[in-house]
């Protein structure tokens, strides 16, 4: 099945079986390594990415529901890594193996582009569904706190953000 969809930006299309996981069609046709996989379930957020805006688990995303979607990958947050997440998880050395915190930083921008300035629930609650293996969740929450606010919602973007899994 050819599947055509904006990936970061920039029009993609590939011949994949309609079945594949976006996860896979990323990772092994696009050679977008950022999205890992972690339980291949959609438990563990390692996979996060945003499709039309919304934080989805890839692995659980059939290729034949991208046609025609935005996908936005860790890769596509910030091409140099200036997003105000990232800078934060940077200046407040938030992870430890690093091996979830691409799918921990797409749920954390998705939560600040419907949410720009979460309380601890708020944060505690959007970000339950991404499992970090060395338990940085204070530092996450805290570099969430630091970012919130400064994060510019992109022109004509949808500010759901909700998770979907």
């Amino acid at each position: 099945m050819n599947v055509t969809f904006k990936l970061n930006g920039q029009s993609k299309t590939v011949d994949v079986p309609a079945e594949m996981p976006l996860l896979w069609a990323l990772r092994d046709v696009l050679d977008m390594k950022g999205t890992k996989f972690g339980c291949g379930s959609g438990q563990c957020g390692a996979c996060t990415v945003h499709v039309n805006g919304i934080a989805t688990r890839s692995c659980q995303r059939a290729m034949s529901r991208v046609q025609g979607a935005e996908v936005t990958t860790i890769e596509g947050l910030s091409p140099d890594g200036s997003h105000p997440l990232q800078k934060a998880w940077r200046d407040l050395d938030v992870p430890q193996c690093g091996y979830c915190q691409a799918g921990q930083l797409m749920s954390a921008a998705a939560l600040l582009r419907r949410n720009p300035k979460p309380t601890d629930e708020d944060i505690d609650t959007a970000m339950s569904g991404n499992i970090c293996r060395c338990a940085t969740y204070l530092r996450i929450r805290q570099a969430i706190h630091t970012a919130a606010g400064s994060v510019p919602t992109p022109v004509g973007s949808s500010k759901s953000g909700a998770r979907e899994e």
